[in-house]
């Protein structure tokens, strides 16, 4: 007798196991109860045992039983109301405190109704705890959604002061770019790129490498003197959809970005467009093809003179950078292709760069230029007023012509 009592409890203990897999915990100590009122004297005891439910639960299951409306609607395990309170009703001064503790490190509109935090809930945890608030880190993080806090990064959206003829400018270009273009004439937009670091330097990115041989780098990028930087200074065709980078090892100056759309004239742009006598460079309003910049008209007038074109240059507005072409047409697609590649070398730069390629078709040339461009050049107010240089209706400062000194004005 003794043995079925045994072999009927491990059954009832197996059935438990297999059926509370699909109940939930109101649906378990009603099944519970059910059972050990079936079982009759002793029933309570032998299912406590078996299902690994307490006394008090299975008898609360058998009032459920017993009573004509149940204590709890369908669809829930306790009454409404049952079970523990959410800290913010047990402590409604938590609320006021956390916010104080956040407030101080707001960010971005205060009228916003979004607001974040940069410390962790941890740190917020222990903070409030010790100021009599017991409450753990996950907590801290459901508090703060429910006040409208969010872990959120820095966005570049700040463009500095948006001058007010911004967008009339971005009109302006385009519709040089137009004219330009259906006339058969170039139309380029140039840049100077990030400078890179030459050497076993880290490349942010990834690529696919054996498993557990990831390429090895230096710790820290301490830039080595007698190696230099890379420089790529870009030109971006908008009508061919091609580019050519020119890659420097000295640095960025005015004499430098006009070497670029030197070489990238001679060796590409003749050669696609035989026929041109004009050229529209499209730049940034800053850097070392700055409307500001003289060195940058003069070097235009020497390519002007030695190639007989005339040269109309139209500037971005200032701290637009971002909205040039070639950015995003040119410049983001290197950055994909060199990404996870130490450059170890100028040469390792000029062949990732000209190893770009889009399934738009877009195409890239690049070269090594080891061309000495020394910093601090004057320049005259004689050599200024010697200028062929033609200034337009629309910001002159921002848009004008390098004619050839042929070229009467």
């Amino acid at each position: 007798m003794h043995h079925r009592n045994m072999d009927a409890d491990e059954r009832l203990k197996q059935r438990f196991a297999t059926l509370f897999l699909y109940l939930d915990e109101r649906q378990r100590r009603i099944a519970a109860a059910a059972e050990a009122k079936s079982l009759g004297y002793g029933g309570v005891t032998r299912v406590a045992k078996a299902s690994g439910l307490s006394r008090p639960s299975i008898h609360k299951g058998l009032n459920e039983l017993t009573q004509r409306k149940p204590g709890v609607p369908l669809g829930r395990s306790r009454r409404t109301g049952a079970g523990r309170k959410p800290v913010r009703v047990r402590d409604p001064a938590i609320l006021q405190e956390l916010d104080r503790l956040v407030d101080p490190d707001r960010r971005g509109d205060p009228m916003s109704p979004l607001r974040w935090t940069c410390k962790s809930t941890r740190q917020l945890a222990t903070t409030l705890t010790a100021a009599g608030h017991a409450v753990s880190h996950r907590v801290v993080g459901q508090l703060l959604e429910i006040m409208d806090y969010s872990l959120q990064g820095n966005r570049k959206t700040k463009e500095g002061g948006k001058h007010p003829d911004r967008d009339a400018q971005f009109r302006y270009i385009n519709e040089q770019v137009r004219g330009f273009l259906a006339d058969g004439q170039p139309a380029i937009s140039v840049d100077a790129k990030k400078k890179e670091l030459i050497g076993e330097y880290r490349n942010g990115g990834v690529e696919w490498q054996p498993q557990g041989q990831p390429e090895k780098v230096k710790v820290h990028d301490f830039p080595n003197p007698r190696v230099g930087k890379g420089i790529p200074y870009g030109i971006y065709d908008q009508g061919k959809n091609l580019g050519w980078v020119n890659v420097g090892c000295d640095h960025d100056t005015a004499t430098f970005a006009v070497a670029g759309i030197r070489r990238w004239w001679m060796d590409m742009g003749r050669a696609l467009y035989p026929d041109a006598s004009r050229l529209l460079i499209c730049a940034d309003a800053g850097g070392s093809n700055g409307y500001r910049v003289r060195l940058w008209k003069v070097e235009l007038q020497r390519l002007a003179d030695e190639t007989g074109l005339s040269i109309t240059v139209c500037h971005l507005p200032p701290a637009t950078s971002k909205w040039n072409k070639i950015e995003h047409r040119l410049f983001s697609h290197i950055s994909m292709n060199g990404r996870g590649r130490p450059l170890t070398s100028h040469q390792v730069v000029v062949e990732l760069i000209g190893a770009t390629t889009t399934r738009t078709g877009l195409g890239v040339k690049a070269e090594l230029d080891r061309g000495c461009y020394p910093k601090g050049l004057r320049v005259s107010e004689e050599q200024m007023a010697a200028l062929s240089l033609r200034q337009h209706p629309f910001h002159g400062e921002w848009n004008y012509d390098v004619l050839s000194r042929s070229v009467k004005l």
